[in-house]
């Protein structure tokens, strides 16, 4: 075991950490042989294939003998090239076929590419004044202070406030909580409806584009948007002139039953950002997907895109991830998430009259969160000091499975949820053991004396 002051730095002071030698399918080992179920999807909703898939690691070794790096300023390469095309070829709506591809690094990278890219096609355009990209509060969209003023993230952001520049946010699409206090769909969609209001507060001269996750992951513990909620955001969008950004990291590539996320609202964003899934954790890389005549405004005016990494397009990861697309694809992988993801939702919600504690279960595909309450009729949260989410990550983790645990459902400070997102490959027993541990883990976390304070 890892101790906690040691001489690498690792993401929690106060709790010992596992040391990990290998990984097979959904499971993980640790140096003692006890075996995890990866029912986080790394850290997280990542791990679209699961672990082990040798197809991956010998592409990705067979192009490192042939070359692992090289100057991109000056040179091209053929995975980069195949899978731009492989990327196209698979894109949401209309961006099919009649887009371009921009690869980067990691999520964080493509969400900051995305604003850049908008940002340098309304100057190119013309139109110099256009350059705030509104968010929504408790979205996230990276970690780095570049984007911090694009996510809505209490705990990630505050900290860092005086360092970046903030946008304008809206408020979010989550009808468990309704910010407007109203039900869905008697609401009219007011939650989609307020960006109209926004922009014309900040003057739609001033607005570059808009940006949100069709399933927000981390900051609400995955929460879809309701039906007719991306429709209202496109329209308003084209209506004054607003790029649409979809920050697909988490929902791309299957993650939520259809290829997109984006996909079950039925419209087109103008920018795709992706990453994790693409390919799969076994090697960083990300892409921003941007219509044909976005692209082609920079090409016009002969305007480099102004954003880019040393590693950005790395050639061993390019050929990964063609791996790891063409393997969700050719083992139905989309389709099993959406079969197991309706399991899990039944499996949490068979635990809920057991288990008063559950408030809330939600989610799309293999991307299933669900609330922790103190009372479930008044929605009332437990004291953040109690770190509840945390409590049961460590009891589930005693017992082999991986969770991801998340706060700030009320306002961005309060509430507790955990965020379940297993590879794609998971299977319906394997389903049947995660609901049978969180049983056993919330049994645990409900006795403790702390609960009843």
């Amino acid at each position: 075991m890892t101790r906690p002051n040691t001489h690498a730095v690792h993401r929690d002071w106060d709790k010992e950490f596992p040391v990990i030698t290998r990984a097979e399918g959904v499971y993980l080992y640790d140096s003692t042989g006890k075996r995890y179920i990866d029912g986080s999807g790394g850290s997280s909703v990542v791990t679209s294939i699961g672990h082990g898939v040798v197809e991956v690691s010998d592409a990705m070794a067979a192009q490192a003998k042939d070359f692992s790096f090289y100057p991109a300023h000056a040179f091209s390469n053929q995975p980069m090239l195949d899978l731009a095309d492989l990327v196209v070829s698979l894109a949401p709506g209309d961006l099919r076929d009649h887009s371009r591809v921009w690869f980067a690094c990691t999520g964080t990278d493509a969400n900051d590419d995305a604003a850049r890219l908008a940002r340098q096609y309304w100057v190119e355009s013309g139109k110099p004044s256009k350059y705030q990209v509104i968010g929504r509060w408790q979205g996230f969209h990276g970690n780095a202070i570049s984007v911090a003023g694009l996510s809505g993230i209490t705990g990630r952001r505050s900290i860092f406030s005086p360092m970046f520049i903030d946008s304008p946010h809206i408020q979010p699409a989550f009808c468990y909580r309704c910010p407007f206090e109203k039900t869905y769909p008697e609401c009219g969609l007011l939650c989609a409806r307020s960006l109209e209001t926004l922009i014309r507060q900040e003057g739609p001269d001033n607005v570059a584009a808009f940006i949100a996750e069709p399933v927000v992951g981390a900051a609400l513990g995955s929460v879809p948007a309701p039906e007719g909620y991306f429709q209202v955001i496109r329209e308003i969008c084209d209506r004054y002139n607003v790029l649409f950004i979809a920050d697909e990291v988490m929902t791309g590539w299957g993650r939520t039953g259809t290829l997109w996320g984006i996909e079950h609202w039925g419209v087109t964003p103008d920018i795709v950002t992706s990453a994790k899934g693409i390919t799969g954790g076994y090697t960083p890389l990300s892409a921003v997907i941007a219509r044909e005549e976005i692209w082609g405004v920079l090409e016009e005016h002969h305007s480099p895109f102004k954003a880019g990494h040393t590693l950005n397009a790395n050639a061993v990861s390019c050929s990964g991830a063609l791996v790891v697309i063409r393997y969700i694809l050719e083992h139905g992988l989309v389709e099993n998430a959406r079969e197991r993801g309706e399991q899990v939702k039944q499996g949490l919600r068979a635990l809920m009259p057991g288990h008063p504690i559950i408030g809330d279960v939600r989610g799309m595909g293999l991307m299933v969160g669900f609330e922790l309450v103190k009372d479930r009729a008044t929605k009332e949260p437990y004291p953040p000091s109690l770190r509840l989410s945390r409590l049961l990550e460590l009891a589930a983790l005693k017992r082999g499975l991986v969770t991801y645990p998340c706060a700030g459902s009320v306002e961005g400070a309060l509430g507790n949820m955990m965020l379940l997102a297993p590879p794609l490959v998971i299977t319906a027993g394997q389903i049947e053991d995660i609901c049978a541990i969180l049983d056993d883990s919330l049994r645990e976390v409900e006795a403790d004396p702390r609960l009843k304070a």
